[in-house]
């Protein structure tokens, strides 16, 4: 149990405060729709593949994709090549610009939390951390076991000191583990493919592919999504990022959680058309579409996005006190050691005065 519990004190004072900061940046983007706040974010969505269509087409060139306004929010999102966007009510008026993710807090936030602004990079240093971080709750519980007859719950320590944050941290950790395990694993399941397929088994979304006449604009891309998919909700639409490449639409179908679905349109030069409808999925596909849903709080309306919000301020606590914890008992340590050497040296210094000279 000593190694355990050295193991255990050592993974939180290295990487608590990179937890802690994913768990607050995650409370935050739960309510993302909310704290945005924008001019016309709150208007009736219209589907219209042919308003849809005029947007994309007045954006101009360099556009990348288009996320259509939801439910939670009805302005569309606008992405180009640079890493430019801008917000465009549903009467197609541009209620906001921007040159860099930097000017809209929700977009650096998402980069960081997902990938530490550094691209894939950073989803495998998260991904690590959150492995890490798993292993820490497991550990940690275990630990709980030998002190559970002093278990006392409370929100904040009784004093801001290592002993009682200790206290705290091994009580509210057991009180908020069930929560962290569902947001720690349906995490993990995101970023590794292979952990995924091997517990919910292999993703297979099978493709349709018909050949025909579609002319290939973003309208006609659109018009057929609808006419294929008529109960489902168009979703987002990417244009090619390299000469040859499709015009893809994406849907979310009555039954899917994901709020951009997964069922996907896409429309190639030659005027063909490729279908991924997820009706058709298999098993392992109809799990991991739950996967980021339920982790971002975007399924099970109000009670769902308070679970995930105490989720992630319960790991934020945690991480932040546990790291300060940590280090300040290790600092108080290396004061005291000081202290003892410095009082040992001023003993012997007396001792030395007080002999008698010969």
């Amino acid at each position: 149990m000593k190694l355990l519990s050295s193991l255990h004190r050592w993974t939180g004072g290295l990487i608590g405060l990179l937890l802690a900061l994913l768990g607050l940046s995650g409370a935050i983007l739960v309510w993302e729709d909310q704290w945005i706040a924008l001019p016309h974010s709150n208007e009736v969505i219209a589907q219209d593949p042919a308003a849809m269509a005029r947007i994309a087409q007045s954006a101009g060139p360099g556009l990348s994709r288009i996320t259509f306004g939801d439910d939670g929010m009805s302005l569309h999102l606008l992405v180009f090549g640079d890493g430019s966007g801008a917000y465009v009510a549903q009467s197609g008026e541009v209620v906001d610009r921007w040159q860099s993710q930097w000017e809209r807090p929700e977009l650096w936030l998402f980069d960081f939390h997902h990938h530490l602004f550094t691209g894939d990079m950073g989803e495998w240093v998260t991904g690590i951390a959150g492995s890490i971080g798993l292993l820490f709750l497991i550990t940690g519980l275990i630990l709980w076991w030998r002190s559970r007859r002093a278990f006392r719950f409370r929100l904040l320590p009784t004093a801001f000191r290592p002993g009682p944050i200790v206290s705290h941290h091994r009580d509210l950790g057991l009180v908020v583990s069930p929560l962290l395990l569902v947001s720690l694993v349906t995490g993990l399941l995101m970023l590794f493919a292979p952990v995924r397929a091997g517990l919910l088994g292999k993703e297979e979304r099978p493709r349709t592919t018909l050949t025909g006449q579609a002319e290939f604009t973003p309208a006609s891309a659109l018009m057929l999504a609808e006419r294929r998919f008529p109960d489902a909700r168009i979703r987002r639409l990417t244009l090619p990022s390299a000469p040859g490449g499709p015009i893809s639409v994406r849907l979310r179908q009555p039954f899917e959680w994901t709020p951009n679905g997964r069922t996907q349109l896409l429309l190639a030069p030659d005027g063909t058309v490729s279908i991924e409808d997820s009706a058709a999925a298999n098993r392992g596909a109809w799990l991991a579409e739950k996967l980021y849903p339920i982790h971002s709080g975007k399924v099970g309306g109000l009670i769902w996005k308070l679970v995930m919000t105490v989720s992630g301020l319960a790991l934020a606590m945690l991480g932040a006190l546990t790291t300060w914890s940590f280090w300040k008992r290790r600092s108080d340590r290396r004061r005291g050691r000081r202290g003892r050497a410095v009082s040992y040296e001023a003993r012997r210094s007396v001792s030395r005065l007080a002999r008698p000279s010969s």
